[in-house]
This record gives structure tokens, C-alpha cells and sequence, in this order.
């Protein structure tokens, strides 16, 4: 097989058991070349040594060899620095954009197959996959998008032993990978120093995510629902970018800076759930769309490739368990963002150029130095076949650059560890990194052109290889990950994974590999084939519950830890598609008494609502716990404009309840008219709602009716208890059509006002009510077209309102009264033996007294008889007497007719006790007598109200009344004696 179409020979052989000096020459040999000999030589930088004799591979390379010294001097300097991996497009090296631009889809990278997009753009889009450049030639990668990420500085990483690597690859909760000490991200946003001076900065610039969340769910349609989480992935992107600013600004350790960065945390596993969320779904709403038995054609002399296509467009385990494979590297693409590293002082043309330095300066007459051992020969496997080590800087940069690779193939970035190879000088490695493409012939079947062969038709062989070096425990560890996930061998893999992601990618990539090797080696017969793979891979039965299980029972406490954490749980369920499971773990986290960040709230809510809107079922009672959980959060944090629409995805009686008890706490006139309004587009039943939030203040007072003390003192404080009922009133007069409501609600408190004796308060109360409300209940009632009376609990409203107006009119008309009646004029009056000028003085005085007790003599009978008309109107109201229901035909209420016959048993007497008061203090004293008979009297039967004890005080007062009209020489009921 040729190298690049020229120069050397390379055998493929299977190697023998138990040997791994010639691994890579095995990998070589099993691979064509893209970057070894070229048009017939070796090509202006490259070293070409197959075939030849490994003991002449050091005389043919003539580097420019940097010296030790400056070696190090550089790799001190370039701590300092930051410099980026770029990545050469075409001759040039470019500038950095963006690996995935928002919107697009996640594409299914198979560990066989490269990166093709095979993810259904929406729902109207055929699934069949563009598979026209699947498994060809290497393509030009997107650039590497220079955000702080997965290694921070590889500087740092320099100094990491291997035992630290994978923590400082891995997303960190405290320290998110910031250079605390750079001038941060972009300046295109400024942050304000007031926000630098939050308490808890991240949650002051988060607050909007909570209103931008709710924008974007009332602009899309249900079937807009994946564009809709798209905008939620892109929202949480903006606040995490802002985040980033903020900690980027800031000095490090401070506890409210470690709050923020922990909020930033919440965000960037929401984004990276929304991306997870929208990538699955698709793809099952469309394996429910379609039928799937449009796959099972059998195509003749199908190739690995075509087996592959046909592999993930039939199941539906492997298309998705790819589809995690690709979120997972897309995380870890986010993470790398900005290499800075210290390639630029060792990717030369020529690797191990400081072992080749010391061998050819070892090799001159003149060399004295260090005799310590080094390897004799510098092809790739000689350090291991020797076993001999090489110089201390070349084994430095060795460890990086595989650290660095591996990191790479992590990230689904393939294509750029091959470029990193060649960059650094080893292209044979890169070569190692190319047998992973599956066969395909498209001549085989015949055709008017002759097309290029793609692939690799020694796969298996590489494979094996591959295999076999992931288990020599004489290559570095990140060496063997990197072919251990090229082969799928898991268990070498596993034990560079230390994070919740990196083990769950781990486990996918090679259940993915495994599922597509056994598909090929059922369906493609390969006479070629020598080498087998270990049976627990090619014969592995896989199942998503099953690898979690393993994920599960890991010794690694990190992952264990991880595992638990509130996102990787729901991100757990929602690859198993358990949504039954995610509902039972919501319930376990509200039920544990503990508060849940807010952010996760609300991702909660929206999930359930994007489940809702799918038509999945969820579970109902968990449902309702997490928004009345979130409606909580947001009353709390006065998030007054978004409750009105999470509360109306509640069942009807409950949003009810749970909106009113939120408008409870509004006081603020022109906020309660906002939050109704709210309510109102949020299509809740607001009158119910009004309703009930007068009933739950009016029900908090929990006092009994009390009996008055008869005496004229008629009104005691208002307390700030009392001031609540009188406001809640405010909320049924709104809305006109709530005239009816607003007269029955205001009745039940003022009658508990009446009972108290504060009667101002029942008279706020009573001002609440518009004073055309009558007139607008009618007027309600007969546009509906309706000639029949009112119905009975309306009429009984009405009328009972009435009477409340009557006993208030009453007792207003008393107070003026009484008060009028106590303030008399003087009589002034003369000192015996008084001087002309006090004579004089006190005939003024006199007509100045008589002129002011006339006009106060008239003003008090006028008074008189206004206040005698007002008790009147209510110790003989019309129709059956002062609160007395005219209508039955009404359903019944025990509180509210009980509480009407103990007003009139409270109040009546009072009435009658202050109309005497008025009459005896005006001498009417013969009217006081006619008393008795109104109270005897069978029409109004105000006797069966008066207590026996009242009875003889009213008796005792008509006796005083009998008096007085005996002094005047009337008999004692007012009438002139007959002689």
C-alpha cells in the first residue's frame, strides 16, 4: 500500500500477542497517509521513515534545534502568555468564530464516522440524512472559539501531574474557568459599578431571564416548540456571556463573587439542558412521525458505510445514544474556547528535536556532556520498544501534547488534533488518527464514472491495534484514552474520565461503536479479516438503563458527587426519555423541605410546559407542586407581571386560590387594577378570583357577634385589622359586572362592623360601594334580556344593603344630633349689686343669647325631626322589618341569617333606646309613651327582639318619660285631665 500515492512501502500485518514495539508502525501501515511522502519524495518539512532502517532516521533530519537553556526560558515566558491554537484554513491561519452557531443542530459523530448532521431541522423536514460526504476525505474544521474553557491556560496545564489533569479538563463549580487577572471577555457590554456592588451581583443581573423567559413562551405557537427552546438556550447564553464579564472584573475570593459565579454554574448546565432537550425530542417526535420500515430495504454488496446509514436511520437507540455522544462534545468544544499554550516554542517541523540535538552532538569527537541513557534511535516507537527515555523537555512536551489531543478528541474536534499533530511535527500520529473510517466502495456495484474509494479497508486491523496499545501500560495514560477511544475500549478509556460528563461520554462513544462494529460484522462479510476484538466489546448488550447502572456504581467520588447534582438528574432522565422518573424526583427534591435555587425553578416550570405542550404526560400533583412552588418564588421576589400566567396553568379551583392569596399582599390602588388585568389575559376567572380574596380577609376575623352596651357612646378605633376588610372591598369594584358581589361582600363586613359597634368603619365600607351600584344591577340583569325579578340572593343583597343604609343614616343623623343638643347656648347671668356698665353688659348679652338660642333652637328641631324620621325608617322598615329577608327562594346560608337575626336583637333595641333619648331630651314626652306601642305592636313584633332585661330598662325610661308629663299636670300618658 502506498504512502500518499508515492514514495515508501508499508506492509499491513496483524502483530503478534504480548508485542507492542511496533504499534504505531502497525497503525501506519493499516492507514493511508494524507501528510507522509508526497509526489514522490518527502515533502519540504516532513520526515518520511517507512521502511527504511530506524538507526539513519536521526542522520537524515537536520532541525533547528533550539537549545536547552532557551528552551526553558521560552516555556517561562510562555507561562506568562496567552496565545491561541488557530486552526489553518486552506495555506492561511485565520482568525476565530464560533464552533455552533445558534440554531443549528447538533450533529451525530459516530466514534466510526465523522461529524454529518443527520438531526431534523423542524418537524415538516424528511429525515433522510445528506450522507454524500460521509466517511471522505478530511474537510476543513471550524475554528476554534476563543472563550476561557476546559484547560484555562496550558501554561497551567504544564505544571499539572497527571493525577490533576482531569480535574483541570473538566468544568470546575467554583473557580468556571476564569483568568481573574486578564482584562475579561469582550467590552462590547459595560458593567455599571453599581451592579459590582450588589450584594449578589448574579442574581441582580439575572433577574430579566424570569420576564425574557415568559416573552418568549407567549410568542410561539405549540408548534413552534423547538424554536422556542432555542430562544430559551440562547437567552441563557446572553445571561451566562454577562455573568462571565462580571466575574471577569472582579477580585477573586469574595464571597458574593463565588454566590455569582455559583449562579453562573445553574445557567450554563440549563443552557447545555435546553441543547440536550431540543436534539432528542426531535428526533423522537420524528420517529413517531415516520414509518421506520422504509429503512429495512436490503441493499446488495453494501459497504461498512452504507451499513452504518442505514444502521442509525433504522434504530432509534443509536441515532439518540449518537445524538448524547454530540452534546457531550459539543460542552466540551464550549470549554476549551482559548488554547493558550506553548506550542509556539516546541511545534516544529521535527519532534524529539532536543533528543536529536543531544544524539548528534553525542555522535562528534569533540562532545563532552551528560552520558545519561536516552533512545539510540528516534522513530516513533523507539522509546518503548528500547525502553530507553528521551530528553526531559521532549518527554514535557510529549505529556502536553497528548493531554492537549486527547482533549481535542473529547471535544469531537478530530480534525484538529490531526492539524495539532502535524503542527508539532508528527504527522505519524496524525496517520494513527485516520483508520477510523468506514469502507466504501461506490464502483462496486458499477457505474458510468469511476468514483475514489473512501475509507479504510483494513479497519479491523487498525482497530486491533488500537486495542492492544490502549492496553500496554508502557504508553502514557492519555495515549492509551485516545486509542482506547478510537478501538472502544472502555475500560482503558474510563480511567481519564473524572467528571459526571466526561464518564457518561465515555460510555456512550464506545456503546455507539460497539453497537455500529457488531451491525458491520453482521452484515458485511470481510474475507480480509484476521483480527478479532474482545468478545465482551463485539457481543456487549446495551441498554440505557444499564449504562447509567454503571455510571452509578463508578469508585470515583467526583462523578458520584456529580451524579447527584439537580441538572445531571434531569439530564439523566431526559436522554432515558423517563419522564415518569423526572416527575418522582421533583417530587423528592420539593418534599425535602429545601429552598431550590430560582433558576432551577424555573427551568423545572418550562420543562414541564414544554413536556405539556408536547402532549407527554406528566404527573399531575408534581406538576401543580412545582408551579405553586415557582408562583411562590416569584411573589416573593415581586415578580408581580409573570404570576398572573404561570397560575393559569394550574387547575381551575386552585389557580383561584393561589392568585388570590398573591393579591392578598397588593394594596396599592392602581397595582390591583394591573394584576387584574392580568388575570384577565391570562384567561383566569377574576370575578371568583375578587371574590375570594374579599372572602379569605373577611373569614380571617374570627370573633363572635358581641351584644352593645346601651348607652349613647356609638363608635370605638379603627384597628389595622379593621382597615384591611374595609380596603378589600376595592377589589369587587372594578368591575361593574361585579356590582352584586361587591353588595353581598361589603354586607358580611359591615355586619361584623355593626356588631362591633364600629360604626365609622361600616361606613367606609359602605362608601366603598359606587352609589349607582343599585341601579347597575338592574340594569345588568335586564340587558341580559331577562323580564323576570332579580334572582332571590341579589334582591336579598339589595334590600339588606338598604337596611345597612338606613341604621347608618340613622346613627350619623343621631351624632349631629346629639352633638347639637349639648351644645346650647349659655344664659348669661347678672352679679347681685352689678354697676350700671355690667347692667348695661348684660342686657347685650341677653339678646345676643336670645338671638343665638333661637337660631340653635331651630337648627336641633330640625335635627330632631330628621333624626326621628332616620329611626323610624328603621324601627319600621318596609316589607317585614329592618334585616329581614323578603325572598326564600335562595340557597340557604346559616351564617349570614343567623348573624341577621342577631343584628336586629343588637341593634333594634339601641334604635329604640336613642329615639327615646331623643324625644325625652326635646319633651316630647307623650311621643316617648307611643313607644310602647310600636314595640307591642303584632306588625313588626319588635318585642321578640328586646332581652327581658332590656325590656325593663325601656319600661323604667317610658316611666321617667310618664313622670314628666305629670309634673306638667297631663295624665300619665300625655293627655289633659278630665275634671
Amino acid at each position: 500500500m502506498g504512502w500518499g500515492g508515492g514514495g515508501f512501502l508499508l506492509h499491513a500485518h496483524a502483530p503478534e500477542k504480548g508485542t507492542s514495539g511496533d504499534a504505531r508502525l502497525d497503525l501506519l501501515g493499516n492507514q493511508l497517509g494524507r501528510w507522509g511522502c508526497r509526489e514522490g519524495g518527502c515533502g519540504a518539512r516532513r520526515t518520511c521513515w517507512g521502511g527504511m532502517d530506524r538507526s539513519v532516521l536521526g542522520e537524515m533530519v537536520s532541525p533547528e534545534v533550539r537549545d536547552v537553556e532557551v528552551s526553558r526560558t521560552a516555556r517561562r515566558q510562555g507561562s506568562q502568555k496567552r496565545v491561541s491554537l488557530q486552526i489553518p484554513v486552506g495555506n492561511s491561519w485565520s482568525g476565530t468564530t464560533p464552533l455552533v452557531a445558534r440554531g443549528q443542530l447538533l450533529s451525530w459523530t459516530p466514534l466510526s464516522l465523522p461529524h454529518h448532521s443527520i438531526t431534523p431541522q423542524n418537524l415538516s423536514a424528511t429525515r433522510q440524512p445528506d450522507v454524500s460526504a460521509i466517511l471522505g476525505t478530511l474537510g476543513t474544521s471550524p475554528h476554534l472559539m476563543q472563550t476561557p474553557g476546559r484547560l484555562g491556560t496550558l501554561s497551567m496545564i504544564s505544571t499539572l501531574d497527571e493525577s490533576n489533569l482531569a480535574a483541570s479538563f473538566s468544568p470546575q463549580r467554583s473557580g468556571m474557568y476564569f483568568n481573574f487577572n486578564s482584562p475579561g471577555l469582550s467590552d462590547d457590554v459595560s458593567l455599571s459599578a453599581v451592579m459590582l456592588r450588589e450584594e449578589d451581583p448574579g442574581e441582580a443581573a439575572t433577574v430579566s431571564i424570569y420576564p425574557n423567559f415568559l416573552h418568549s413562551f407567549l410568542n410561539h405557537s405549540s408548534s413552534e416548540v423547538f424554536d422556542l427552546v432555542e430562544e430559551y438556550e440562547a437567552t441563557c447564553t446572553e445571561q451566562v456571556n454577562i455573568l462571565k464579564k462580571i466575574v471577569s472584573r472582579v477580585t477573586p475570593g469574595q464571597q458574593k463573587f463565588s454566590k455569582t459565579a455559583s449562579v453562573l454554574w445553574l445557567l450554563q448546565q440549563e443552557l447545555v439542558s435546553w441543547r440536550l432537550l431540543a436534539s432528542l425530542y426531535r428526533d423522537r417526535i420524528h420517529s413517531a412521525i415516520e414509518d421506520e420500515s422504509m429503512f429495512d430495504v436490503t441493499i446488495p454488496n453494501a459497504s461498512e458505510k452504507t451499513v452504518m446509514e442505514k444502521l442509525f436511520q433504522r434504530d432509534m437507540l443509536v441515532r439518540q445514544s449518537q445524538l448524547v455522544v454530540d452534546w457531550l462534545e459539543s460542552i466540551a468544544k464550549d470549554e476549551i474556547g482559548d488554547f493558550s499554550d506553548n506550542i509556539e516554542f516546541y511545534a516544529k517541523s521535527v519532534y524529539w528535536e532536543n533528543t536529536l540535538h543531544t544524539l548528534k552532538q553525542r555522535s562528534l569527537l569533540t562532545f563532552v556532556g551528560s552520558s545519561r541513557p536516552l533512545v539510540s534511535e528516534l522513530d516513533p516507537d523507539a522509546p518503548i520498544r528500547q525502553k530507553m527515555p528521551l530528553e526531559d523537555l521532549d518527554r514535557e512536551d510529549d505529556i502536553r501534547l497528548l493531554k492537549c489531543l486527547f482533549t481535542l478528541i473529547r471535544a469531537g474536534m478530530t480534525d484538529e488534533a490531526q492539524r495539532l499533530c502535524k503542527r508539532c511535527g508528527q504527522a505519524w500520529r496524525a496517520a494513527t488518527l485516520e483508520g477510523w473510517k468506514l469502507y466504501h466502495d461506490p464502483n462496486i456495484n458499477g457505474g458510468a464514472e469511476l468514483e475514489p474509494v473512501e475509507g479504510n479497508p483494513y479497519r479491523c486491523v487498525w482497530k486491533a491495534c488500537c486495542w492492544r496499545m490502549a492496553e500496554d501500560e508502557q504508553f502514557n495514560r492519555y495515549e492509551r484514552a485516545i486509542y482506547a477511544t478510537l478501538s472502544g475500549n472502555l475500560k482503558q478509556l474510563l480511567p481519564v474520565c473524572d467528571t459526571w460528563e466526561d464518564t457518561v461520554w465515555a460510555y456512550f462513544k464506545i456503546m455507539v461503536d460497539s453497537l455500529v462494529e457488531q451491525e458491520i460484522r453482521a452484515s458485511v462479510m470481510n474475507t480480509y479479516e484476521t483480527e478479532e476484538l474482545p468478545r465482551e466489546y463485539l457481543e456487549a448488550n446495551w441498554t440505557l438503563e444499564k449504562l447509567f447502572e454503571e455510571i452509578q456504581a463508578t469508585d470515583k467520588k467526583r462523578v458520584l458527587e456529580e451524579n447527584k447534582e439537580h441538572y445531571h438528574v434531569i439530564q439523566k432522565f431526559i436522554i432515558l426519555g423517563d419522564v415518569d422518573g423526572l416527575m418522582d424526583e421533583f417530587r423528592d427534591w420539593l418534599s425535602r423541605g429545601r429552598t431550590l435555587p430560582g433558576h432551577l425553578l424555573r427551568f423545572m416550570t418550562h420543562l414541564i410546559l414544554f413536556f405539556r405542550t408536547l402532549g407527554l404526560q406528566t404527573k399531575e400533583e408534581v406538576s401543580v407542586a412545582v408551579l405553586k412552588t415557582y408562583i411562590q418564588l416569584l411573589i416573593s421576589e415581586k415578580h408581580t407581571d409573570l404570576i398572573a400566567f404561570y397560575v393559569s396553568h394550574l387547575p381551575q379551583e386552585l389557580a383561584i386560590s393561589q392568585y388570590a392569596m398573591f393579591l392578598e399582599g397588593v394594596t396599592d390602588p392602581e397595582q390591583r387594577q394591573h394584576c387584574l388585568e392580568l388575570a384577565k389575559e391570562a384567561g383566569l376567572d377574576v370575578a371568583m378570583i375578587t371574590k375570594t380574596v374579599v372572602e379569605n380577609i373577611r373569614r380571617k376575623d374570627t370573633g363572635e357577634f358581641t351584644h352593645h352596651d346601651i348607652v349613647p357612646a356609638l363608635d370605638s378605633g379603627t384597628t389595622q385589622e379593621d382597615r384591611l376588610k374595609i380596603d378589600v372591598i376595592d377589589w369587587l369594584v372594578f368591575d361593574p359586572a361585579q356590582r352584586a358581589e361587591a353588595l353581598k361582600q361589603s354586607n358580611a363586613i359591615m355586619r361584623k362592623f355593626l356588631a362591633s359597634k364600629k360604626h365609622e368603619a361600616a361606613k367606609e365600607v359602605f362608601m366603598k360601594i359606587p352609589h349607582d351600584s343599585i341601579a347597575e344591577i338592574y340594569n345588568q340583569w335586564e340587558d341580559q334580556g331577562m323580564d323576570s325579578p332579580l334572582p332571590g340572593d341579589d334582591d336579598n343583597a339589595v334590600r339588606e344593603h338598604l337596611c345597612i343604609r338606613a341604621y347608618l343614616e340613622a346613627h350619623e343623623t343621631f351624632n349631629e344630633w346629639f352633638k347639637h343638643m349639648n351644645a346650647a347656648p349659655h344664659k348669661p347671668v347678672l352679679i347681685g349689686q352689678a354697676s350700671f356698665t355690667e347692667s348695661v353688659a348684660h342686657e347685650h348679652k341677653e339678646k345676643q343669647y336670645e338671638m343665638d338660642f333661637g337660631i340653635w333652637k331651630g337648627q336641633l328641631d330640625a335635627l330632631t325631626a330628621d333624626v326621628k324620621e332616620k329611626i323610624y325608617n328603621v324601627l319600621l322598615f318596609v316589607d317585614g322589618g329592618w334585616m329581614v329577608d323578603v325572598r326564600e327562594d335562595v340557597e340557604e346560608d346559616p351564617e349570614r341569617t343567623h348573624q341577621m337575626i342577631l343584628l336586629r336583637r343588637l341593634c333594634l333595641p339601641l334604635m329604640c333606646f336613642l329615639l327615646h333619648t331623643v324625644l325625652h331630651g326635646t319633651r316630647q314626652y307623650q311621643e316617648c309613651l307611643r313607644l310602647a306601642d310600636m314595640v307591642s305592636s303584632e306588625r313588626q313584633k319588635l318585642y321578640t327582639v328586646f332581652s327581658k332585661e332590656e325590656l325593663r330598662k325601656l319600661l323604667q325610661k317610658l316611666r321617667e318619660s310618664s313622670l314628666m308629663l305629670l309634673d306638667q299636670d297631663l295624665d300619665p300618658l300625655g293627655y289633659e285631665i278630665q275634671s
